[in-house]
């Protein structure tokens, strides 16, 4: 009998290992968000679209080839937080995720902290409240 490992492909699509970077980074202690407001803003519109997907990945980009992916994320802080140290932690959580969900080799998690998140600044995602009663 032969190896059924061997009777076929699988491939996993760019979207998936996108959603299991997007997820690994978002439950890091110290990250706000992903991706720049103008992306946040686009990602909340496209939640309320009925049919629309659960999970919006703004933020991130990946690479994706036969064994290997590489990962490119877009992160806002919170204000306080040590960025390198922030960082770091995202890489270590969304190489593990990876790695572990696909079989991948993660080859570089590529990080870039776009903005920091002041404990004064309201959410943009919220609705805007009513100028006449």
């Amino acid at each position: 009998m032969t190896d059924p490992t061997t009777r076929g492909r699988t491939t996993i699509a760019d979207t998936v290992v996108a959603k299991i970077a997007y997820l690994a980074a978002e439950e890091v202690p110290g990250v706000h968000a992903l991706g720049s407001g103008l992306a946040r803003s686009v990602g909340a519109l496209r939640k309320r679209v009925p049919g629309g997907p659960a999970t919006t990945v703004h933020g991130v980009k990946v690479e994706v080839g036969e064994k290997q992916a590489a990962v490119d994320l877009d992160l806002i802080v919170e204000y306080g937080e040590i960025i390198p140290d922030v960082a770091g932690a995202v890489r270590e959580s969304v190489i593990a995720a990876v790695e572990r969900m696909t079989g991948f080799e993660v080859v570089e998690v590529n990080t870039v902290v776009s903005d920091v998140k002041l404990p004064e600044e309201a959410e943009e995602e919220g609705p805007s409240p009513e100028r006449v009663v």
